[in-house]
């Protein structure tokens, strides 16, 4: 057998190739979700991705006889770095056939891109930011991900057990959550309680305030501050909040979207919940993650018509010191009469770090299971 050759990307057309990859591995799978071409293509461009203003990065393929087998991103995020005192490279997008030849050679190539760069550790998957896809799947294989999670097969996570020195990092869980006919009694009657005692109270917006009055905004501000502590977070700068307020906050059904004021602060937004209908199904039907011929009439079937019994749990927040206070329970007994209006039947909930026992805990006065675990790995270099 012929041996690896990894490739840098250099050009347009190489890193087209660079993400092309992973829909012919993933081709005809029953539970990977592709993602859109042009935001992997927005997303790995230097001159799009305003997370370059800290980051830098550097793409690799592996060939073995003329034919591509792998992939990996190498990132280096400075912000985060210094947040956490750590000499990190990260790894992303990283995909393999089932041969730990290659998946072995693509991270030799992330540690010596990092160790030329005075990194001392590597880590991953982790992408430029939070908002990019997080962690290699080591539970829920049989499960359909989500347009927002990392899929990938089995074998990935035992190449890391086989090439030795790796360990854990950090765990993230996911939970598949039955919408119930009816608000249980037990969260009906916690938030009236929280209502109550501390005069918080659920609001909507209008399309008015999130984008012209800056409100879209300020929710990004939010997550800065809420997500501060939370592993490997780097903080959003102004440009990336900008982008994320179009990727996210215009294109949202309003309906769908949630906040809780204090009404003793002039009812100062102290939480938030974004969701979103789920594309999962939709985007298994695309061609490569293209939006032609049908995948944007479906993706705007599901969007604006909501045709689909799928919801996704995409960002929530709570200002630190509201979480006590149990405004997460307002977001959840709010959004759900919601999903009711909808007709949706179940709810993803996004990836939750195991140790994150105050948003775990309110999945038990609900008929859910926790589905899917991801993990992020390290090692010394």
């Amino acid at each position: 057998m012929n041996p690896i050759e990894i490739k840098t990307v250099k050009n347009k057309r190489e890193l087209k190739q660079f993400i092309r990859f992973y829909y012919d591995l993933y081709r005809g799978s029953k539970y990977a979700v592709p993602f859109l071409f042009f935001d992997e293509l927005e997303t790995l461009s230097r001159d799009k991705n305003p997370s370059f203003e800290c980051c830098e990065a550097e793409y690799f393929m592996a060939f073995r006889d003329g034919k591509m087998v792998g992939r990996v991103a190498a990132i280096i995020n400075r912000r985060a770095n210094e947040r956490w005192n750590r000499q990190l490279v990260r790894f992303s997008w990283f995909d393999f056939v089932d041969d730990v030849e290659v998946s072995q050679a693509l991270l030799q190539k992330v540690e010596e891109w990092g160790k030329e760069r005075g990194m001392n550790e590597i880590a991953g998957p982790l992408g430029f930011t939070d908002m990019d896809r997080e962690g290699m799947l080591i539970e829920g294989f049989e499960e359909i991900a989500t347009h927002y999670v990392n899929y990938n097969y089995p074998y990935y996570s035992q190449h890391m057990e086989r090439m030795g020195g790796w360990q854990k990092d950090n765990d993230y869980m996911e939970y598949r959550v039955k919408v119930p006919d009816v608000v249980p009694d037990k969260f009906a009657k916690l938030s009236a309680m929280i209502e109550k005692r501390y005069n918080l109270h659920t609001c909507k917006f209008t399309s008015h305030e999130l984008v012209d009055e800056g409100m879209g905004r300020h929710i990004f501000h939010m997550i800065n501050e809420t997500y501060k502590d939370l592993y490997g977070y780097s903080q959003l700068s102004e440009r990336q909040i900008d982008q994320l307020v179009d990727a996210y906050i215009k294109k949202a059904d309003l309906n769908l979207v949630t906040g809780v004021v204090d009404g003793n602060d002039n009812n100062k937004l102290v939480g938030f919940g974004i969701t979103f209908p789920s594309f999962a199904k939709v985007m298994q039907k695309s061609h490569n993650g293209s939006l032609w011929p049908l995948t944007w009439w479906r993706l705007l079937r599901v969007l604006k018509w909501h045709k689909t019994d799928t919801v996704d749990l995409l960002l929530i927040g709570v200002l630190p010191e509201y979480r006590p206070k149990g405004a997460n329970a307002l977001i959840f007994n709010e959004l759900i009469q919601r999903f009711q209006d909808y007709g949706f039947k179940w709810a993803e909930a996004m990836q939750q770090m195991e140790t994150n026992e105050g948003v775990q805990s309110h999945w038990q006065y609900l008929e859910s299971r926790q589905h899917r675990r991801h993990r992020c790995f390290k090692k010394n270099i």
